[in-house]
């Protein structure tokens, strides 16, 4: 009997953490599409909508600038760092807080975005 409750508590303790790698990858994944969002805007010029060469429009509150719904299914995302600069220096960061639980918290990430690359950071 004891090796039945082990071998469920390991087995539930496995499938938790499933379940919260496979949401981690899937908010990583809209991450993803963000930051593409987020430079076709630092590209686009401002006459027509866009950054005009700058992320300094992407302010805390301009997510809906870069999609419709900042929640869906996989997590709710943010700007977390607003955007600044241009050229070489310009950034935004924008995070993204998933639906599972990882370590009693709920996983999450956030991507750093450049004009012209990305580079994912894992918070949970």
């Amino acid at each position: 009997m004891i090796v039945v409750a082990i071998a469920v508590a390991v087995g539930i303790t496995m499938f938790a953490e499933g379940a919260a790698s496979s949401n981690r990858d899937a908010v990583i994944n809209d991450l993803e599409a963000l930051a593409s969002r987020a430079q076709q805007f630092y590209h686009r010029p401002s006459f027509m909508g866009g950054g005009g060469n700058s992320f300094n429009r992407l302010t805390a509150g301009a997510i809906t600038l870069l999609t419709a719904s900042p929640t869906d299914a996989n997590g709710s995302y943010s700007i977390e760092v607003p955007g600044s600069g241009n050229g070489t220096s310009a950034l935004v960061v924008i995070k993204g807080v998933g639906t599972e639980i990882y370590n009693g918290s709920p996983v999450a990430a956030h991507i750093y975005v450049y004009a012209d690359h990305d580079s994912v950071g894992l918070i949970n």
